[in-house]
C-alpha cells in the first residue's frame, strides 16, 4: 500500500519514524513517501522535503516566509497527485496539515490526522473544517475523545501518548545512569522565552549552593547565547542533547511550560513549572486561550499535580518554596506527586504504545475502506 506521510517538526519526524515501522508490520507492501527526517529516512522511506526546511516559528518569521510556505504546499499538491497514494497520514503541524487535509479529502484522498491539533485551547472554529476533510482522527490526550464527541458531535480515536514510547525506550537503553545532586533547568527552545525566563531560573541557585544547576540548552541555539546568562553562577552548568540523560539524574527540575513538562513527570522527577513572557503577550494570550492550567501535566490529569508560577509570580523565593518540599524523599508534597504521575503514565500509555494502536486503528480503517 501506498503512504503518503507529512511531519513537519522534529517531534514529527520521531513520532512519524516510530508509526511507520507499525504500519510495515502490518502491510508486507509499504511504500511510503514522506515529508520529515531522518528518522523516518531510517525505517527505509523516500524523504521528499526534510523539516529543518520547514520549521518557522512565530506570527513575524511565518509572515516573513510566507512565499516559501505558499510555495511548499504547491509543491505537496503535485507531489502528492503522482505519488497517488492510497491514504494521507498528516502528523501534528497544524497550520500546513489542515490546509492539505481540507485539499485532499476534495480530491477524494483517504486522509488519517495522527496527533491532533490543540482545538481546546485555542483555534476551536477550525473543528467544523476538519471534520469535513478528515477521516480517521488520532488523539494523544485522554481528554481529547471526550472533547471532540461531547463539544463536536465528533468520534475520535485516543490511541494514547507516543512519549510513552519514547521514553519507556530511552530508560531501558540507559538503565546505569543514577540520581546525581542535579536539579535540571529546562528554560524551552526560543531565544525569546529564554531570555525572559533563564535569569529567574538561575538565581535560585545562588539560594541552593550543595546543588549543581544544569541547564538543558535547546537544539539549534548557539552557546553563546547562553553562556551571559550562565557566566555569574559558579554551581551551574549545561549540557545539549541530553535532556532525557540530565532529567535521568536529576533530583527536581524547573521546566517551562510546554511538552517538557510532561517528559519530566514521565521520569519521574519533581517539578515546578515556569512561564513568564510579555505583560501584553500575557494579555493577549488570557484572551485567547481559555484552559484551566498552562502546564500538560495538570491539564490531562484535570488537577494541580505540579505547581505552575506564573509571570509575576515566577521569582526565586517562590520557585524554591515550591521546590523545597519536592526535595525530600516522603515528604507529603514529594509522595502526591508521584502518585499523580503513576496515575499519569496509566492514562498515557493505555494498555500499550501509541504507534502501534494508532497502525491498527489505520490498518482498521484502511480494511473498511477498500
Amino acid at each position: 500500500m501506498r503512504y503518503y506521510i507529512i511531519a513537519g517538526e522534529a517531534s514529527g519526524d520521531l513520532h512519524g519514524s516510530n508509526l511507520i515501522a507499525q504500519l510495515k508490520l502490518h502491510d508486507e507492501n509499504f511504500n511510503a513517501r514522506c515529508w520529515g527526517g531522518d528518522l523516518m529516512l531510517a525505517q527505509g522511506t523516500t524523504v521528499v522535503k526534510h523539516f529543518k526546511e520547514l520549521a518557522f516559528m512565530g506570527f513575524l518569521e511565518v509572515v516573513k516566509n510566507l512565499p516559501t510556505i505558499l510555495k511548499n504546499i504547491n509543491f505537496c499538491k503535485k507531489d502528492i497527485e503522482a505519488f497517488k497514494p492510497d491514504v494521507l497520514i498528516l502528523i501534528d503541524y497544524p497550520g500546513f496539515n489542515l490546509r492539505i487535509a481540507e485539499w485532499a479529502k476534495k480530491k477524494g484522498y483517504k486522509v488519517v490526522y495522527y496527533i491532533a491539533p490543540q482545538v481546546w485551547a485555542w483555534k476551536a472554529n477550525r473543528v467544523k473544517k476538519m471534520k469535513q476533510c478528515i477521516d480517521l482522527m488520532l488523539c494523544i490526550l485522554p481528554f481529547e475523545k471526550a472533547y471532540f464527541k461531547d463539544v463536536w458531535n465528533w468520534d475520535v480515536s485516543y490511541v494514547g501518548h507516543p512519549l510513552i514510547e519514547v521514553i519507556d525506550s530511552f530508560k531501558l537503553n540507559n538503565n546505569h545512569l543514577q540520581k546525581e545532586n542535579i536539579i535540571a533547568i529546562v528554560p524551552g527552545s526560543r531565544k525569546q522565552e529564554i531570555a525572559k525566563k533563564l535569569p529567574i531560573m538561575l538565581q535560585v541557585s545562588k539560594l541552593w549552593p550543595q546543588y549543581n544547576f544544569v541547564v538543558a540548552k535547546a537544539p539549534g541555539l548557539e552557546d553563546d547565547f547562553y553562556a551571559g546568562f550562565l557566566q555569574p553562577y559558579s554551581n551551574v552548568s549545561a549540557v545539549s542533547n541530553k535532556t532525557y540523560e540530565l532529567l535521568s539524574k536529576a533530583q527536581a527540575a524547573m521546566v517551562t511550560s510546554g511538552t517538557a513538562t510532561l517528559e519530566t513527570a514521565l521520569f519521574n522527577v519533581p517539578e515546578v513549572v515556569c512561564y513568564k513572557t510579555s505583560n501584553i503577550s500575557y494579555a493577549i494570550g488570557k484572551r485567547l486561550i481559555k484552559i484551566k492550567f498552562i502546564a500538560l501535566v495538570n491539564l490531562i490529569m484535570n488537577k494541580l499535580v505540579v505547581k505552575e508560577l506564573i509571570q509575576k509570580d515566577l521569582t526565586p523565593n517562590k520557585i524554591a518554596e515550591a521546590l523545597n518540599p519536592l526535595l525530600l524523599i516522603n515528604s507529603n508534597e514529594y509522595n502526591q506527586q508521584q502518585n499523580d504521575y503513576k496515575n499519569l503514565y496509566q492514562l498515557l500509555s493505555n494498555g500499550g504504545f501509541a504507534s502501534k494502536q494508532a497502525a491498527t486503528k489505520i490498518k482498521q480503517f484502511l480494511e473498511q475502506k477498500s
